[in-house]
């Protein structure tokens, strides 16, 4: 046990000199294995400069394993080297699979891009919001119908991501929605969460559309949950609905003298009572 102490007390504070310095160099897997691991600290930070460094780590090590397998000759310098090319494969598989998961469908990324990033939402924020319609994109063919006065029931909340949607009243024209607007916003408003009702206009595709659907219910349980998303959907479709208040001047006329879009609820209590007013 003295001798080991002692061992140990002469390597640390009376190393070894060297006698002579080697005269030859030595080989291309050690000079390479340098310099790879050289360059790969220089990396940055986040998912992307982990990458960087891990993935030029882990041959950098393999040439220095095989320096210690072919020139060196010691076991000790190849199997300590290859553990540490496992060790960054298991980390590149590691940051391989991360990156995957936060990938989201290029639909969704154009809507986080259009409406989410200009508000500087966080991704991890709009994938909640995302995870709540299931990351599926529905689609409706030309002249297929979205709602039917009178009969469809109020019970999702839609955005169009593209294509065109006609809304009508009694076969007269109201308005257009364009991509990146509501469907349904002044339905989502205009009922309270334990009320039920169902369209009083319809909609129909001009083109082939598709959008995104988040269900009544499951919607109302994450609104509830998460105040920042609340807030977030209460200015969305506050804004919606405001675009369809600017565009009253283009409805047609009523037998009162204005035709208000009736989706939009005060409006459609106005003109209710204007036309009872006049008649």
């Amino acid at each position: 046990m003295s001798g080991s102490s002692l061992s140990w007390d002469q390597a640390v504070l009376q190393p070894p000199v060297c006698d002579a310095w080697k005269e030859h160099m030595e080989g291309a897997a050690y000079q390479l294995a340098s310099c790879t691991v050289l360059l790969g600290y220089m990396g940055g930070s986040g998912i992307f400069g982990s990458l960087y460094i891990f993935g030029l780590l882990a041959p950098g090590y393999f040439c220095y394993a095989l320096w210690g397998w072919l020139s060196a000759c010691g076991l000790d310098i190849f199997i300590w080297n290859m553990l540490l090319v496992l060790v960054c494969l298991l980390q590149l598989a590691h940051l391989a699979y991360r990156l995957h998961k936060d990938i989201i469908p290029e639909e969704f990324d154009l809507l986080y891009k259009t409406m989410y990033l200009p508000l500087q939402v966080p991704l991890e924020v709009y994938k909640e919001v995302v995870k709540c319609c299931e990351e599926q994109v529905q689609s409706l063919v030309r002249d297929q119908n979205y709602a039917v006065e009178g009969k469809t029931p109020i019970d999702r909340l839609s955005l169009l991501l593209s294509g065109r949607i006609r809304v009508s009243q009694d076969g007269q024209f109201l308005h257009y929605i364009f991509p990146y607007q509501f469907l349904d916003s002044p339905e989502w408003e205009s009922l309270r969460p334990s009320e039920e009702g169902t369209f009083q206009v319809t909609l129909t595709a001009e083109t082939d559309c598709s959008y995104v659907t988040w269900p009544r219910k499951k919607l109302y349980l994450l609104l509830r949950k998460d105040r920042y998303i609340a807030r977030l959907f209460s200015s969305h479709l506050g804004y919606d609905i405001s675009e369809k208040l600017y565009s009253l001047n283009e409805k047609l006329f009523a037998k009162f003298g204005l035709h208000f879009d009736i989706r939009l609820p005060s409006l459609y209590h106005t003109s209710h009572c204007l036309g009872r007013a006049i008649s």
